[in-house]
Parts: C-alpha cells; sequence; structure tokens
C-alpha cells in the first residue's frame, strides 16, 4: 500500500475525528485535600487534521521559526550526515557553558529537554523513591518515574497558581529522590518568584536534587533575572533544562540541555548518553541559532504581542485566563471538553483541553497574529 492510500484508509479509520487520551495529570486541588483521580487531556489526532488545520495551536510550537540562519546551517550539514557529530556537540556545550556561566562538565546535551527529563527520573528513581512536584504541571518526568516503580507526591498550586514551596518543601521525606518545579509552569502559564525559588532551591537541595525545568523562561521580558542556572554555578544540587523547542522553533529538530553540577551529571551519563540522540544537522542548527540573537529577540516580541490581543479579545468575550509568561495560555470553559474540541477543529483551529478538578478548561498556544484572529473567531463560533 502506498503512503497515499494508506492515509486515505487511515483517515476513513478514524473517522471525522480522533481523540487521544494522554496519561497528562491535571488536577489542582483544595488545601487539604488528597485528590486520587487522573484528569485526562484531549488532542486532535494530527494524522486526521494536518491538512484541514488552519491555525495549529495544540503544542506550544513556535510558529516563526527555525530562523533563515538555523535553515542555511541545516542545509549545509547535509553533506556531512555520514559523520557523528561528536565535535559539533562538544562545541555546543561550549557555547551554552559560556552562556549560562558554568564550566563544559556543567552541560549534557538531549534530543529536547523532555529526553533529559526522563533520564534523570530512570537514573533517581530506578530504585524507587518519591517525586514531589507541583499539581498541575508537565508530567513527563512524574511518569517516567511512575512508569519504573517511583511514586509522586503532588503539591497543589497556590490560589495564584504559582508554586506553593513551603508546602513541597514539607513534603520533602527519606525517600525522595528528586524535586520536580516547572517554571514558567505547562499547562497554567504562570510563574514562580525568582527570589522565593532561588531560596526553596538552596534549602530543598540539601535534601534531594531540584530540577528546574525552563523551558519556557525565555518568553519572559527578563529570562536573566528568572533563571536559576546561577546555582550551579554556586555548587548547589540544581539541574535546569533547557530547550530549542520553544523560543527557537526548533521542536521537531530535537535539541535541549541541562545545566548541572559535574557530579550530577556524570551520575546521569555513567547509565546514559545524550550526545549520541543527536544528530549533526540538528547540532550545526542549535548552533547557529544561539548566534541568532535577533531572531530569538523577535519571537519574544511576536508571541508576546500575540498573547495580549489574545488575552484582550478572550476577556472581551467573558473569559478569564491565567496570566500567562509562556508561549500559550489556558482559561476555563462552560463547554464539555470533547464537544469543545471537536467544534474547534471543525473550523480548522487546534486546541488542547484540559479536565482540571472534573472541569474543561482551553490551552491555546500563541500562533501567529493571523492564526490567533482565527481562534477567537473560531471561539466565538463554538461558544456561541
Amino acid at each position: 500500500m502506498n503512503r497515499r492510500a494508506w492515509l486515505k484508509t487511515s483517515a476513513l479509520g478514524l473517522g471525522s475525528m480522533s481523540l487521544i487520551l494522554d496519561p497528562l495529570r491535571a488536577a489542582p486541588v483544595s488545601p487539604g485535600k488528597k485528590w486520587d483521580k487522573e484528569s485526562t487531556l484531549w488532542e486532535i489526532n494530527p494524522l486526521y487534521n494536518e491538512v484541514k488545520m488552519k491555525a495549529r495551536l495544540l503544542a506550544n510550537e513556535n510558529p516563526f521559526g527555525p530562523s533563515a540562519q538555523v535553515q542555511k546551517a541545516i542545509s549545509d550539514a547535509i553533506s556531512s550526515g555520514n559523520r557523528y557529530g561528536h565535535g559539533d556537540a562538544a562545541y555546543l556545550i561550549s557555547m551554552l557553558a559560556e552562556k549560562e556561566g558554568v564550566k563544559p562538565e556543567n552541560i549534557m546535551l538531549g534530543p529536547g529537554s523532555t529526553d533529559l527529563l526522563e533520564k534523570t527520573a530512570i537514573v533517581l528513581c530506578k530504585n524507587g523513591g518519591n517525586v514531589v512536584s507541583a499539581d498541575p504541571s508537565y508530567m513527563s518526568l512524574v511518569n517516567t518515574a511512575k512508569a519504573i516503580g517511583g511514586e509522586w507526591k503532588p503539591v497543589p498550586l497556590k490560589p495564584d497558581h504559582s508554586h506553593d514551596l513551603q508546602e513541597m518543601d514539607a513534603a520533602i521525606d527519606s525517600d525522595t529522590k528528586l524535586i520536580y518545579v516547572c517554571n514558567p509552569n505547562n499547562p497554567m502559564g504562570a510563574i514562580t518568584e525568582a527570589k522565593q525559588l532561588e531560596n526553596f532551591c538552596k534549602t530543598a537541595s540539601k535534601k534531594a536534587p531540584v530540577f528546574i525545568d525552563e523551558a519556557y523562561l525565555e518568553f519572559m521580558d527578563d529570562p536573566e533575572a528568572n533563571t536559576m542556572a546561577p546555582l550551579v554555578a554556586q555548587g548547589h544540587d540544581v539541574m535546569i533544562a533547557r530547550t530549542f523547542s520553544k523560543i527557537h522553533g526548533m521542536a521537531g529538530l530535537r535539541v535541549g540541555y541541562l545545566v548541572a553540577t559535574e557530579e550530577r551529571i556524570n551520575s546521569i551519563t555513567s547509565m546514559v548518553r545524550g550526545t549520541m540522540g543527536l544528530c549533526v544537522t540538528s547540532l550545526k542548527g542549535a548552533i547557529a541559532s544561539i548566534q541568532d540573537k535577533e531572531f530569538v529577540d523577535s519571537c519574544r516580541k511576536w508571541n508576546k504581542e500575540s498573547r495580549e490581543f489574545t488575552s484582550e479579545k478572550i476577556r472581551g468575550m467573558g473569559f478569564k485566563e491565567v496570566p500567562s509568561h509562556t508561549s500559550f495560555m489556558i482559561f476555563p470553559i462552560a463547554h464539555e471538553g470533547k464537544s469543545f474540541a471537536k467544534k474547534m477543529m471543525d473550523q480548522g483551529v487546534g486546541i488542547r483541553v484540559y479536565s482540571i478538578a472534573d472541569s474543561p478548561w482551553c490551552r491555546v498556544s500563541m500562533g501567529t497574529m493571523d492564526e490567533m484572529k482565527t481562534f477567537i473567531d473560531a471561539l466565538k463560533t463554538a461558544t456561541a
């Protein structure tokens, strides 16, 4: 069966729309209440909607990238695809070390930051133990830990959707193998204040390693003032994950990195490798993107413009979003999740719907201004 026939058959098999149940948990709970129900994230199957989608706003992808310089670097690197990229990896590591103010020994590469989250969970939770993190939050690290026998100790977010650092500290015990903080947080988009987080990291890291996921940090106006990377140079057992998937517009090219103490990096690389998962084209692209500061700054500006436009429009429709510091925003809706997602997709707009504490929420990624106008028009129709 050729590819076209296979796609046609698959689409018919899927029917008018296919839904994927993603085992993410996103369930904030009231203080003192134990939440034991897994919530559901729905996503329309991209196999069906790839052609029909007018606005793909479901994966927090950067619609503006990769930059022209990155595209050229990748194109030029294709001819060296028969060679391993160890030299390029070493060069990229040296660039990242200078950028983060650490030594090359403090950097580990991986195919996206999610890969590094999962590898860290495998190494630290291979003999069980628990992971302390906020609820809701990004779940790749937690789900990997649970899959290999670890436990999750969820701590509800505060009313402003920031991390409850005091309660997270109280949740740490002798079996805690890792403390995970996604900041800014996904799926809520909120930020936890930098000084409070810094103090928490210094204290908590004496009990267990602290992993700070900063995938969306560079969308903030002043990312340098909010990163926890300087703690690594100070010797604290803190890990920082960054990615080229978001502001650099390289989600499909899969490059990320970890900043951690040399001892912590060695403990991970003694079991798993990161560099071998990267192809030479992606490495060349990442190197070019670091050098293209003008493009990154422009993406930050364009993303903010789309975010402010979308916030104003949905508030005018009676919705109230969680103030976002990222490339997406989330807001509660008064419509059943699956039917709402279908109404949006029927108009060519892909979004994500979360069930949070039994209530539906819409998370929309920031696209181009035209895509956000398309989203607003679809939202009006879907909620009429």
